[in-house]
């Protein structure tokens, strides 16, 4: 019983909120912006150089707080 927890604590210290998260996954960020994620993926298949995306490899990670701003600013409806 006492590995489970001390597995479980070890585990809850990694997980960081997702308000808190400097990138989101496409899943995260879908989440958190209640926007689906083909949308999602569209406007990162048509915008790859933007600064609200930071590529990991071929993983496309959203700036949560660029990406916010972007809503903010440039768009008006997804």
């Amino acid at each position: 019983p006492n590995k489970a927890k001390e597995k479980d604590e070890k585990d809850n210290r990694f997980n960081i909120p997702i308000w808190r998260k400097y990138t989101l996954t496409v899943q995260e960020a879908s989440k958190y912006f209640r926007i689906g994620d083909k949308k999602l993926k569209r406007l990162i298949d048509e915008n790859p150089n933007a600064d609200y995306i930071l590529w990991n490899g071929t993983r496309p990670q959203i700036k949560r707080k660029v990406f916010e701003r972007f809503i903010d600013e440039e768009l008006c409806a997804v």
